[in-house]
């Protein structure tokens, strides 16, 4: 996907807990595994593709599958889980598809049990993924009216800031407003000062973090739509590649 696709599914992407009443077909579940196996290969945390996810909800309707996961119990690897599982969410939603993040409304149990996980992994979280349903049910009408009463702007997300953010920056900023985070919190702060920027959460070693994750993703594409590639360092600083600045033209802007 380019990155302009991945900005337009994150203006599309919804959480949706009613999905279709037919199963993923073959084709569609063979290209989910192939995202899998792909981030698999540079994330820290195991990403598993689950074919029938419905024996482990109660409030979900429909058929639909799951990606859980999991890994060691470390603040990276739940923020690595939130970036690169926002990754997937957002392929799969500009394609179509239905898909929500689950921290907590499913049997974690079931989870271990269908999975076998040996002792001491933890399930950071699962994402459902099924055919898109036209309508909301219900419970998605209710549960959205619940956590979007009061959404956080980026403004209120940014802690310190002692001059004008790059152009790049507030745009990645409007895109992390847009991300999705559990019960609509939004937890990240976020810090502009002497040129360099970094953010935060309050509480690192909790699922925060993978809200962290994915608004870091969020950030990254915005900056990236604005011509200015770079990447989140190990301490949390946004790192600009300088080699990779894209210069518009007049024409072009």
């Amino acid at each position: 996907m380019t990155n302009d696709e991945y900005i337009k599914a994150i203006e599309m992407r919804r959480s949706r807990r009613a999905y279709g009443s037919k199963p993923l077909s073959e084709d569609i579940k063979n290209v989910i595994k192939e995202m899998v196996d792909a981030v698999n290969e540079t994330a820290t945390p195991d990403f598993i593709f689950v074919d029938d996810a419905t024996p482990a909800f109660r409030l979900f309707t429909g058929k639909f599958s799951m990606i859980v996961v999991c890994g060691p119990d470390e603040q990276k690897a739940r923020e690595e889980c939130g970036y690169w599982g926002e990754s997937i969410v957002l392929q799969c939603v500009y394609h179509g598809l239905a898909t929500c993040w689950v921290g907590g409304t499913y049997n974690e149990n079931k989870v271990y049990e269908m999975l076998d996980l040996p002792l001491g992994t933890r399930i950071y979280c699962v994402i459902t993924i099924g055919y898109l349903k036209d309508k909301l049910s219900p419970i998605e009408k209710t549960m959205y009216r619940a956590t979007h009463r009061k959404s956080k702007s980026y403004q209120d997300m940014i802690e310190y800031c002692d001059e004008s953010l790059p152009e790049a920056y507030s745009y990645g900023l409007k895109l992390v407003e847009k991300a999705p985070s559990g019960v609509n919190r939004r937890p990240v702060k976020f810090r502009y000062e002497k040129g360099v920027f970094s953010g935060y959460v309050d509480e690192p070693y909790s699922d925060k973090s993978i809200d962290f994750g994915i608004a870091k993703l969020h950030f990254v594409l915005g900056c990236r739509a604005k011509g200015v590639y770079g990447s989140w360092s190990y301490e949390n600083v946004f790192e600009e590649d300088n080699e990779r600045i894209i210069k518009f033209s007049k024409e072009e802007q």
